[in-house]
């Protein structure tokens, strides 16, 4: 049962890897991209991989309760957030999805909930060891949660796998998506860490959960290479650097010591 999660985040790294190796879309005479159906296929597949990676460990190493609490804060959680976001345009702002991710339900992909799923357990466990007591530790990991989306956002908006209607004001050199999509993030993810942490489903570091923190390690360090060397948005590199360090690096210092 040790191997599991290894192995699944290794394949989980590898689609990665080969995501900014594959050509992305091109943009049309609409202002949409076509193509770009490869690259579309491994952001499914990294989905899928770490969502099971992220249950499978939390049924493994902390019991059916937490795998049921994860899917039900996090999947559930996420999809609810996200239709009410698509409808009203409420906290995201006005925005939409295009079809590259696969089947809608109510007009949100179906990959969407998976993903706050597959991030939302590394980050729990991380602020699990990084501080003390429940509040903090909901602060630590929604902030890490939400500053993730630093990275995501602007690479996925480049793909064209969503737009904002109207994405002003937003940070500076990442146009595209407005700031209040990321203080909705940050919102959402402080209800989904409280969620969590109400449900007890982790509550104490373990020795098993080595590689959730290697996961969330590689998340930030691969997004900052991929997006300052890769996938030319240094700004969201920087971004995304500064303000998701914020709740990873002092894991690695944890690790250290």
């Amino acid at each position: 049962m040790r191997a599991v999660p290894w192995v699944l985040l290794g394949g989980l790294i590898l689609a990665q890897i080969c995501y900014p190796l594959t050509e992305g879309g091109t943009p049309a005479g609409d202002g949409t991209l076509t193509g770009g159906e490869t690259r579309a296929g491994l952001t499914v597949a990294t989905v899928l991989i770490g969502v099971v990676l992220s249950v499978s460990h939390a049924w493994l190493f902390r019991g059916g309760r937490a795998a049921l609490a994860l899917v039900g804060t996090a999947m559930l959680g996420g999809f609810a957030v996200e239709a009410v976001g698509v409808a009203t345009g409420f906290p995201f702002g006005t925005y939409d999805y295009s079809g590259q991710l696969g089947p809608k339900l109510l007009g949100v992909p179906l990959i969407i909930p998976l993903a706050w799923t597959w991030m939302a357990w590394p980050a729990w466990l991380a602020a699990l060891r990084v501080v003390r007591g429940r509040a903090a530790r909901i602060a630590v990991a929604a902030g890490g949660l939400a500053a993730w989306d630093l990275f995501l956002d602007p690479q996925m908006v480049a793909e064209g796998y969503w737009r904002w209607h109207d994405p002003v004001p937003a940070l500076p050199g990442v146009p595209g998506i407005p700031v209040g999509n990321y203080l909705g993030w940050l919102g959402f993810a402080i209800l989904l860490m409280t969620a969590l942490a109400a449900t007890r489903a982790a509550s104490s570091p373990a020795p098993e959960d080595l590689p959730m923190l290697a996961l969330w390690l590689w998340t930030y360090f691969s997004s900052v290479l991929a997006h300052a060397v890769f996938l030319d948005l240094p700004a969201s590199a920087v971004w995304g650097g500064v303000l998701m360090g914020l709740a990873v690096l002092p894991l690695l210092k944890r690790r250290t010591t």
